[in-house]
């Protein structure tokens, strides 16, 4: 199962497991290490029902008895196979401007140095001509009144349900992925796009990108990865098609769970192999280990980072300014952000605490809260990306992972003290350090 990263306020979600008691009748997902032919598909149908495909990464989606995977896993033309891993993670008033690049900053912005505080955006690209596919909850109904119309691909948001142990085949779910009733999608989306506070606009990381918002966890907050796989799939194939002309495309997944599904890996793998690159969350399980995909070591991964300024003004938020240069004592990792382990693979951190963006408790009632999580900081990181993407839209994942490792800002073991609460971490905590625009940019042929 996949579930957001995310901390409301200081509320932390666990990581759950997808295993089911012996013999009951599961989600299976299975990847063959062959094409796919009618004769494997009904030598699996022995075992169980075949409710999906995804035939462009040879990948099966059946049910079957528990007690049958082991059986399934030996089959000469099976690659791998688990049970469907649990992921975790109507038009109203219209934003009257087509972006927000005029917008004012927030410390967020400022501490990964895309603005500064009175002076505007400080770089000279703002992500103009670069998809980022938001694989999430999907938009809220009010979205028009929090983003310019101009800024979503409504032409090709997309949303998915079923899939797991119970809901069965994977259906496209028409129109669906503007009525999320969660949230986090939106606010995902807000820290690369920015957002419209009441009529005063917010500032984002790529102001001008364009967001394809794609619905693969449901109105709870959660999904599975048969789900997820066919959100990349799709997302890759929009690319490969010519749909989306010559454009460069991120694909941002502020999600995980615990282990990595066979399904979801060859989808990353596809994606990555055409040309689309992949942020994933760390995860929000501190000193437990990273979640999944983020830890797979192809995907670009981020932690959780802070600042020491934090609430030491009222509205400090949006009315301080981050000292510059950035200096890594001036920032922290989040105890909940989780911690390399071995076989795991961290890249970088980047702003994940206090973040404010548009969330609702209220179904069409517009209204903004602090969100904190690794959820929060991967969007900075994708934005980031868009960026670089506009700069040389021929960088590929391995090149783009590597600017972004070699031009972060170290932040050693250690411990800082903020609004009276001490934290602290180890070397396992930040991959390469702070990440920031003009550094990677800079970088970038």
């Amino acid at each position: 199962m996949r579930k957001p990263f995310l901390l409301a306020v200081l509320v932390a979600l666990g990581l759950g497991t997808s295993a089911a008691p012996a013999g009951r009748s599961i989600g299976i997902n299975v990847v063959l290490n062959t094409s796919m032919t009618p004769d494997i598909l009904k030598d699996l149908r022995q075992f169980g029902p075949v409710l999906d495909t995804i035939d462009q990464i040879n990948a099966v989606h059946m049910r079957a008895s528990e007690s049958e995977l082991p059986a399934i896993v030996a089959l000469p033309y099976v690659e791998a196979a688990n049970p469907d891993s649990e992921r975790k993670g109507a038009p109203v008033d219209t934003v009257p401007v087509t972006d927000f690049m005029d917008g004012i900053n927030t410390w967020d912005l400022d501490a990964i140095n895309v603005t500064d505080y009175g002076s505007g955006r400080t770089i000279d690209y703002d992500g103009t001509g670069v998809y980022v596919a938001v694989l999430d909850t999907g938009l809220l109904d009010s979205w028009r009144q929090y983003f310019p119309q101009e800024r979503i691909a409504t032409e090709f948001a997309r949303a998915y349900s079923g899939g797991g142990q119970d809901a069965g085949r994977v259906a496209i779910a028409t129109n669906m992925w503007e009525h999320d009733q969660n949230s986090h999608g939106t606010h995902v989306t807000s820290s690369i796009l920015g957002y419209s506070f009441g009529g005063t606009y917010i500032n984002g990381t790529a102001p001008k990108a364009t967001v394809i918002p794609v619905k693969i966890l449901n109105q709870a907050g959660w999904g599975w990865s048969s789900v997820i796989a066919q959100g990349i799939v799709y997302v890759t194939d929009l690319k490969l098609s010519g749909a989306l002309g010559d454009a460069p495309v991120v694909i941002n997944m502020s999600l995980g769970g615990s282990v990595l599904d066979a399904v979801e890996e060859a989808a990353i793998d596809y994606a990555i192999e055409n040309g689309v690159l992949i942020v994933a969350a760390a995860g929000n399980e501190g000193e437990r280990g990273m979640g999944y995909p983020g830890a797979y070591e192809p995907v670009i991964s981020v932690a959780a980072s802070g600042w020491t300024g934090e609430w030491t003004a009222a509205s400090w938020w949006r009315t301080l300014d981050v000292p510059d240069p950035t200096n890594p004592d001036d920032y922290y990792i989040a105890d909940f952000s989780s911690r390399e382990k071995p076989g795991q693979d961290l890249d970088v951190a980047a702003p994940g605490t206090w973040v404010v963006g548009p969330y609702q408790t209220q179904s069409g009632k517009t209204s903004y809260y602090y969100l904190g999580g690794t959820s929060m900081s991967t969007p900075h990181v994708s934005g980031i990306v868009a960026l670089m993407l506009q700069k040389n839209g021929a960088l590929t994942q391995p090149s783009v992972e590597s600017i972004l490792q070699t031009t972060a800002i170290p932040l050693p073991a250690g411990c800082r003290l903020v609004d009276g609460v001490n934290y602290c971490w180890g070397a396992d905590a930040t991959g390469s350090g702070l990440t920031t625009a003009n550094a990677a940019l800079a970088a970038v042929p």
